[in-house]
């Protein structure tokens, strides 16, 4: 995306985009009958599509109560955090402390009118339409200033989006991660996962489909290897980076990936 380029804010209930999928796995109404159509088709080749998707939300959970219980972040920068659904990250983080704020960033334009539908009485937490890209925009919105103090720690947010973003000397992952992290005070945490598999089939066939299902906003899914490089110059937290149902799972007994075809993998890693 060339910075400063407007972004859409009309919506294409025929054309699927990943918010609107990952609503539908998670049992969201926010969907549209071309976004089913697509994850019904996703699923003939990866089936454990709908437990990844309900994994990775949990694993963000865990990751918001534990950065805020545990090591007192009250700020939470949320980069493409698709549409709003149950235990959004400010609710976690409100119930451990209520003065918790959250800046939720996304480019689709029906979780901008979701999201402020549902945080207009909440003058903690605010939406951003925005390319998550587009790091100084972000940085320096209005809204991201009033709520965000960049002098103290902060968690920043990189849940499941990734592979949405293409390979980029200066647009992809790796040098998003860089800019944003040159912005933050000792002590912030990095908040990554993504899709990986190392079966090379999968790769190229999901990459493939959901480019063409997606009209071209779709990057890859990449390698645990390439996930790992991103969290370079950072201390990761126990576990490490792993399958993110095993990240500090509540209970013994709390669900586990059961098909590996392809995994959400990351973890968290805080900076010095």
């Amino acid at each position: 995306m060339q910075p400063g380029k407007q972004l859409s804010t009309s919506i294409d209930a025929a054309v699927p985009t990943a918010a609107r999928m990952y609503d539908h796995y998670l049992g969201g109404k926010d969907n549209y009958a071309a976004d089913r159509a697509a994850c019904e088709e996703l699923d003939k080749v990866v089936p454990s599509t709908r437990a990844l998707a309900l994994n990775n939300r949990r694993f963000l959970q865990r990751v918001v109560k534990t950065l805020t219980q545990e090591f007192g972040i009250r700020q939470f920068l949320d980069h493409g955090s698709g549409l709003p659904t149950q235990d959004n990250v400010h609710q976690v983080a409100q119930r451990v402390d209520p003065t918790a704020h959250v800046v939720y960033v996304d480019n689709d334009p029906m979780v901008l009118v979701h999201g402020r539908a549902l945080l207009e009485q909440d003058e903690r937490t605010t939406v951003i339409h925005a390319d998550l890209r587009e790091t100084e925009a972000i940085f320096t919105h209005e809204d991201t200033l009033r709520l965000i103090d960049f002098s103290q720690p902060v968690a920043v947010l990189f849940n499941s989006v990734f592979h949405c973003i293409p390979d980029s000397d200066t647009e992809g992952p790796q040098a998003v991660v860089r800019r944003v992290t040159e912005r933050l005070a000792p002590g912030s945490f990095l908040v990554m996962c993504q899709l990986v598999s190392e079966d090379p089939e999968v790769r190229a066939f999901v990459t493939d489909f959901m480019d063409k299902a997606t009209q071209g906003h779709w990057g890859r899914v990449r390698q645990q290897k390439d996930v790992a490089a991103f969290f370079e110059g950072t201390e990761i937290l126990d576990p490490g980076l792993v399958e993110v149902s095993t990240w500090r799972p509540d209970t013994e007994v709390a669900p586990r990936q059961l098909t590996q075809e392809w995994i959400e993998f990351g973890g968290v890693g805080r900076l010095g």
